[in-house]
């Protein structure tokens, strides 16, 4: 006969493995996904574009970046813009004591009773000393209040001068308690702190960012390096039993770090509780071109036997925030890009309407955010067809299962000069109706079609009506088997030319078609 505690440790466990079997089975095309780059609203005025401040307050969180304004989400996937007044370049914001706090970079410290404002100056910082040879202002700031309610700041110095902390007069925000210490500074043996797209210059670097959480008794202090016009910009982190340190480098530094694909340049984020009680990553996205160019980016968050923290940088679509229970494992959906290089495979179908010297189409699947597709200014309907099973006629013909696509826009931000040579257009169809019939719109408005044998297109995603402004987009379409993709551009901001930075169309391998016959030898 089973004891009470047996009885109550068999529901538990019932409980547990029935929960863990719910979460771990999401449905593809049903189940909601995220991806890498994030599609924020870019409402004009205000854009994401980094130094990403997260924060939870009564079951909603409110995302503060650098571009002004604030997002907020029920879930950590569907984010909405709401104009706040006051915020600073690197904003960063903290409830204390029933109030929001919200200070930047060398600028006044605000307060306000809601976090979204109204913020109001409540003076410059106080009593900050001068340190790194010439610092005087509060820069990346992080405000961190401890368990027993007292409140620290964490900010940078300039250059290689490394992170300093300061406990704050828990009456006064803006003034210190006690003395500034020095925590750490940049050590060339970390190479990845190095500045340089190779992290070449062994003796300069710019250590920024910090944000300090604590987990299970261990105060874990982020901070990015190299530097943020780098591909290497990335992020590490420090422990200690103590908010004022000492504080160790942990061993499996760097946290985050990729320098290849449209997720690069990896830092400067916060970290914030979701879903089921897990920690989620925001960071910092550089793009390739041009220097400043940035994007926003998140993944859960792992910590292992020894209290390590890591994270999976992904750029594939993944299961959202509650989905699965343990997101850091099973997070990823399975989907991956079939769309890379398609358009200069070897024996491809693949075809465009147009492009702009030196702003070929392929560039558009090329897997680079440093590149980018521009149509001609009079191609009114730009479309480019992708052939994802390109094969000569001695290879079987590999089609594949479609179910998610990402699109990154220029925005009619300047993105330098890289691109290659101009190539012809092929395979043009006739003009399309002229874009002055058009009625002016902020957000891109396009569709997807898909097709088996490249004659018959049926469409599988149409926003064609869409009024959402983002200039990065991810899109779920009902997963359906073909060979040939083709997207078409119907309408768009006019105030500059379009640029599509990369069209991702991510699936799965779905069998093939059978070759072609070889041709019999001539009699």
């Amino acid at each position: 006969m089973m004891t009470r505690w047996q009885l109550l440790f068999g529901v538990a466990l019932c409980a547990a493995v029935f929960a863990s079997a719910q979460a771990a089975d999401p449905v593809l095309g049903k189940s909601p996904r995220y991806c890498n780059p994030l599609p924020m609203v870019s409402d004009p005025g205000a854009s994401a574009s980094g130094d990403v401040t997260v924060i939870r307050d009564n079951g909603k969180y409110y995302m503060y970046c650098t571009g002004g304004g604030a997002w907020i989400s029920d879930d950590l996937l569907n984010w909405t813009f709401q104009r706040v007044t006051n915020v600073p370049v690197a904003p960063h914001v903290v409830k204390f004591n029933g109030a929001f706090y919200m200070g930047g970079n060398d600028g006044p410290l605000f307060k306000a009773d809601n976090p979204l404002g109204p913020f109001t100056n409540i003076g410059d910082w106080k009593n900050t000393p001068d340190v790194a040879g010439g610092w005087n202002g509060a820069f990346d700031i992080d405000i961190f209040v401890d368990d027993d309610n007292k409140p620290y700041l964490y900010y940078p110095g300039r250059g290689v001068s490394g992170i300093f902390v300061a406990p704050l007069d828990p009456n006064d925000l803006g003034k210190f308690a006690g003395p500034p210490q020095h925590l750490f500074g940049f050590n060339s043996d970390h190479v990845w702190e190095r500045y340089g797209e190779m992290n070449e210059y062994t003796d300069v670097a710019w250590i920024e960012g910090p944000w300090l959480q604590k987990h299970n008794g261990t105060y874990y202090l982020e901070y990015s390096a190299s530097g943020t016009q780098w591909k290497t910009y990335a992020e590490g982190y420090y422990t200690a039993k103590s908010p004022m340190g000492p504080f160790t480098y942990a061993p499996n530094n760097p946290l985050l770090r990729k320098t290849d694909g449209l997720v690069t340049g990896t830092g400067h984020g916060s970290i914030v509780e979701g879903p089921g009680g897990i920690l989620w990553q925001f960071y910092t996205i550089v793009l390739n071109n041009p220097p400043g160019g940035r994007r926003i980016g998140m993944d859960p968050i792992a910590f292992d036997k020894d209290g390590n923290l890591s994270v999976r940088v992904t750029d594939t679509p993944q299961w959202a925030p509650g989905v699965v229970a343990d997101p850091a494992r099973d997070g990823d959906s399975g989907s991956i890009p079939v769309s890379i290089n398609k358009v200069r495979a070897m024996n491809t179908l693949s075809r465009f309407s147009s492009q702009q010297p030196g702003r070929d189409a392929a560039y558009a699947v090329d897997n680079s955010s440093g590149t980018w597709w521009e149509p001609s200014p009079d191609d009114a309907r730009p479309t480019l067809t992708l052939d994802l099973g390109p094969a000569t006629r001695f290879d079987v013909v590999q089609l594949f299962t479609i179910d998610s696509a990402r699109l990154l826009f220029t925005g009619g931000g300047r993105l330098g000069n890289r691109g290659g040579t101009a190539a012809a257009a092929t395979n043009t169809p006739p003009a399309a109706p002229s874009s002055s019939a058009l009625p002016p719109t902020k957000a891109y408005q396009y569709k997807i079609d898909i097709s088996t044998d490249g004659d018959n297109f049926t469409t599988v995603l149409d926003q064609t009506a869409n009024n959402i402004v983002r200039n990065t987009l991810f899109a779920e379409i009902p997963p359906a088997k073909c060979r040939f993709v083709r997207l078409t551009m119907l309408n768009w901001p006019r105030a500059t030319p379009l640029g599509i930075i990369e069209f991702t169309v991510f699936g799965k391998p779905a069998g093939s078609l059978p070759a072609a016959q070889p041709i019999p030898p001539a009699r």
